[in-house]
């Protein structure tokens, strides 16, 4: 079968309301093996995480709050109460200010690293990630099928996407969304919001993540076990599929080193990918239970994995 024949499964001639719905996060078997790396407790239900300059951010719930974490000894520096819950994360620079959508408040907060809130901005129904590419931030409302536009600070508009984006990611002066219920990774003009390619994306993709100097995007298809890999220039196309047992479903990538970090949360494992077009599986790193989310800080290269069911946060010097 062709790269775009396997892409396409399942993306047939249904109806928006005849699609299956979203892929989530497998759940997690009880760990049989030691993490790798140094395991702090972090707070309840840690999902988002973002890292930079020695320190990582922490989505956390019950109560709804931002823990600032230091990157090396694992202590929280800073809680940061929140409005509303935030499964994401995103980072508006490697400098930030961190992007937190608040699902169940419909706004987007920005949190400088040391964790003083810089900005408040309303955002459309349920937005579940963040992104910022070319000077704006750019919010996927998952209950809208649209992406709310900030700049400055201030709204300014939106645009519709296909069904149910859960998935943003900037890339240079483009946007790539990945709508979960559509399966559609589509590529818009992040100055413009003219919309500039679609793909099919699997049988049930969630999250992706875009390496700006090869114009390559990476989307993880949960449901089918599998790394898509997708060609941005001249066009958008997919020119790659990586079988990935475990449900994929965080992924971070560290654009100095060239890697991709992505959790399996079925197997309780990180794996390690070169970033390129032909990515394979380098390293595995057992992990705590349920790894939803991962991050790495660029600049020590040392990778933070959350662990949900335990309320810790997992840190792996790569080397």
């Amino acid at each position: 079968m062709t790269v775009l024949a396997v892409l396409a499964a399942g993306c047939g001639s249904e109806s928006v309301h005849q699609l299956p719905p979203a892929a989530e996060p497998p759940q997690s078997p009880p760990a049989t093996a030691q993490p790798a790396g140094r395991v702090t407790a972090v707070g309840s239900q840690p999902e988002g995480v973002v890292a930079a300059r020695g320190r990582v951010a922490v989505a956390l719930r019950n109560p709804d709050r931002l823990a600032i974490v230091d990157g090396g000894s694992g202590a929280v520096l800073k809680d940061v109460p929140l409005p509303g819950a935030a499964r994401h994360l995103a980072l508006a620079s490697s400098r930030g200010p961190v992007l937190v959508p608040l699902e169940d408040a419909n706004s987007l907060l920005a949190v400088s690293l040391s964790g003083r809130v810089v900005a408040s901005v309303a955002a459309g129904d349920h937005p579940h990630d963040a992104a910022s590419a070319a000077g704006a931030w750019f919010v996927g409302d998952e209950g809208g099928n649209r992406v709310s536009v900030v700049r400055a600070g201030h709204p300014a508009g939106g645009f519709p996407v296909a069904t149910q984006p859960g998935g943003i990611v900037g890339l240079g002066r483009s946007l790539a969304v990945v709508s979960v219920r559509e399966r559609r990774l589509e590529l818009y003009d992040a100055r413009t919001l003219r919309r500039i390619g679609g793909a099919p994306a699997g049988v049930g993709p969630t999250h992706a993540v875009c390496a700006a100097p090869a114009g390559r995007c990476y989307v993880l298809d949960t449901r089918g076990g599998a790394l898509l890999v997708y060609a941005t220039a001249p066009h958008l196309e997919p020119t790659r599929r990586l079988y990935l047992p475990g449900g994929p479903y965080g992924v971070a990538i560290d654009n100095r080193r060239h890697r991709l970090w992505i959790t399996l949360p079925a197997l309780n494992e990180l794996v390690e990918l070169p970033a390129h077009g032909r990515p394979h599986v380098l390293r595995r790193f057992h992990t705590v239970r349920q790894p939803d989310s991962v991050a790495v800080d660029d600049g020590s290269g040392r990778v933070f994995v959350t662990g949900r069911a335990d309320g810790v946060l997992e840190a792996i010097d790569a080397g």
